[in-house]
C-alpha cells in the first residue's frame, strides 16, 4: 500500500466549519483532525466514522467521538473527490437534529451556486 497517497481531498467552505471547530477542547480538535484524516488516506471509509444520511441528497457526516461526548459534522463530495466540511454540532440525542440537517443543506446549496 502506498502510505503517501491520498484517496480524496478534504476542503472546508467559508467558515462554517471553523466556527464549529474553534469552540471544541484540545482533545476534541485533536480527534478531528485523526478522523478527517482518515478521510483522506483511506480508499473505503468505514460507516463508523463517514454515513451518508437519507434523504438528503448526497449530504454526509463525518461521525467523531471523543470519550462520551459525540460530534457529527455535514459534508458532501464535489466530483466524487473533495469532500467539502460544513457545519458541525455535537450530537446529545440519538437523531440527528432536523435544524442542523437544514443548516447543512442550505451551506451546501450555497456551495453549489457559489461554483
Amino acid at each position: 500500500m502506498d502510505k503517501g497517497r491520498k484517496f480524496r481531498k478534504v476542503t472546508f467552505y467559508k467558515n462554517y466549519f471553523q466556527d464549529f471547530f474553534e469552540l471544541q477542547s484540545k482533545k476534541v480538535k485533536a480527534k478531528i483532525v485523526w478522523t478527517l484524516s482518515l478521510l483522506e488516506d483511506l480508499e473505503r471509509v468505514p460507516e463508523t466514522y463517514l454515513k451518508h444520511l437519507e434523504n438528503t441528497n448526497g449530504l454526509y457526516e463525518i461521525r467523531v467521538q471523543q470519550g462520551s461526548d459525540i460530534f457529527r459534522v455535514f459534508c458532501f463530495f464535489d466530483k466524487g473527490q473533495i469532500v467539502v466540511i460544513a457545519n458541525g454540532f455535537q450530537k446529545k440525542s440519538q437523531k440527528t437534529p432536523r435544524n442542523e440537517i437544514e443548516l447543512a443543506l442550505k451551506i451546501k446549496a450555497e456551495y453549489e451556486n457559489d461554483k
